[in-house]
């Protein structure tokens, strides 16, 4: 089947242009695959690179980064870049779940080919990966459980609602709630929120493997959560 551009403008979708798929994008999926690796690949890369070499500008410089590639590539494949966000976006029902696989892979596939790029451009700055554990490692699940939320429920309020048809600020919105949080509390969890991130870190040695799957698994359910709490204040918006 044939789209227009009449198509677009459809009630079936009240999400703002950037977050549809546009008719050349519904006919090659393989161009929103190929955005999300590349937007998260930037992303992890300015993350692993700014936290190996001790930038102070660390999280100013992962806000940035992230607030370009989301206008960058939003308009193509919604501008994910982190797994929980996708889950968060599937929850919501604007991704159907095949699609959601494929954004999870591109967007791993990103994040370690970014870990590779960091490790050859900094592998002297490598350190032994911190041991969390016990009550450490209680608070730093606690800590990117609610920033992992928040930036979930801040992508879903801005991008997905009908409320916002069409706006400019979603870019500095989400890239602003993660340099939030990695200011927050980077120095409790390493401020991460991302699976993509914490797989390349656990990549480059700045993470255990232990400390991965407790990480992963809290975004995750942090992105599900927000997509619940999303349909529940919103319940005519579906």
């Amino acid at each position: 089947m044939t789209s227009t551009l009449e198509d677009i403008d459809t009630p079936h979708s009240l999400a703002p242009e950037w977050m549809r798929a546009r008719p050349a994008v519904r006919a090659s999926a393989g161009r929103k695959y190929a955005a999300e690796l590349i937007g998260t690949f930037f992303l992890v890369f300015t993350a692993g690179i700014s936290v190996i070499t001790h930038n102070a500008l660390a999280p100013l410089g992962i806000g940035a980064v992230l607030v370009a590639m989301i206008y960058a590539g939003g308009h193509i494949s919604g501008g994910h870049y982190n797994p929980a966000v996708t889950m968060a976006v599937l929850v919501r029902g604007r991704i159907g779940a095949l699609d959601a696989v494929a954004y999870w892979v591109a967007q791993l596939v990103g994040g370690l080919l970014a870990a590779a790029a960091v490790a050859g451009e900094a592998r002297r700055a490598l350190t032994a990966a911190p041991s969390l554990s016990g009550h450490a490692m209680t608070t730093a699940a606690v800590a990117e459980l609610l920033f992992t939320f928040a930036l979930c429920y801040v992508v879903l309020n801005v991008a997905t609602s009908r409320d916002h048809p069409a706006n400019s600020f979603y870019g500095v919105a989400v890239g602003f709630t993660v340099a939030a949080g990695v200011i927050a509390v980077g120095g409790v969890s390493g401020g991460v929120f991302n699976p993509a991130i914490t797989l390349a870190t656990t990549v480059l040695g700045l993470f255990t493997w232990s400390t991965l799957w407790v990480y992963v698994v809290v975004q995750l359910v942090a992105g599900a959560a927000a997509g619940s709490v999303f349909l529940a204040l919103n319940p005519e918006d579906k």
